[in-house]
């Protein structure tokens, strides 16, 4: 136990000695970067798609889905997508503690649950969209994530629609079978070419196209902070298996 209490010690050591030496540092963040505020995965052995439904999650969560089946859809979305009341952990603070010293380039997240913004964080590339904002597939009116959740706006066959237009509304979330946004895509990998160090948390680097993105990284040292091992180990100059939260939490 001591052993690993030092090794992890030493490590994290390392990571401050990478940081201290670093004005651009981009953070590539995952579904593990959240977990530790409460919100579930998706692939661990407890995450979603690894639970029962009558329709398996990720078809579920998938374009032809959303427009074939809407009001299973919304069932699955409002009891499992849809959280509040979570507030940002250690991880989320320290990379708003940096953007705010200026040591922060951005964040590319995978994440749609907006807490990188609700610590602070305003340079935030969102792979894969955002819970936080709905739109009117018709007149393109934005609702919030309340207008969503409230049953009360649902049309008669149980699902929300515009007031305005009758338009559908759809979580501005990129589904399965949608692209990501160009506009997105090209901030983000602006970023990770212009980065001098480039931070991998809470994720498996599984989900493609975004952690093809990392690629775009020019850099010389890539740190992988993630519980468990994955693919990308290999590649990084410092690999720390253990919480993210606490590692980014013990850094000034």
């Amino acid at each position: 136990m001591a052993e690993k209490e030092n090794e992890l010690k030493s490590k994290i050591q390392k990571l401050q000695e990478l940081v201290d030496k670093s004005s651009r540092i981009v953070f590539f963040g995952g579904a593990g970067v959240s977990t530790e505020s409460g919100i579930p995965d998706f692939r661990s052995r407890d995450g979603l798609y690894n639970q029962k439904w009558k329709y398996p999650p990720e078809e579920i969560i998938s374009a032809p889905f959303y427009f074939s089946h809407t009001k299973e859809f919304y069932e699955f979305y409002r009891e499992k997508l849809i959280i509040r009341g979570i507030k940002p952990n250690a991880a989320h603070l320290k990379l708003a503690e940096w953007e705010e010293k200026g040591k922060l380039l951005s964040i590319v997240t995978q994440n749609i649950d907006g807490l990188h913004q609700a610590a602070g964080n305003k340079n935030v590339w969102e792979l894969h969209g955002s819970t936080l904002r709905n739109f009117c597939r018709k007149c393109q009116k934005l609702y919030d994530i309340d207008f969503v959740a409230d049953k009360k706006n649902d049309c008669e066959e149980g699902y929300p629609r515009c007031p305005e237009c009758g338009g559908m509304i759809k979580p501005d979330v990129v589904l399965y079978g949608e692209g990501l946004d160009p506009h997105v895509i090209e901030g983000a990998c602006a970023s990770l070419a212009a980065a001098d160090l480039l931070i991998i948390g809470g994720t498996s680097l599984t989900v493609y196209p975004a952690a093809g993105l990392i690629n775009y990284y020019r850099g010389k040292d890539i740190v992988l902070i993630n519980r468990d091992p994955g693919p990308g180990d290999s590649s990084a100059t410092l690999v720390i298996h253990h919480s993210i939260g606490e590692v980014l939490g013990a850094l000034a």
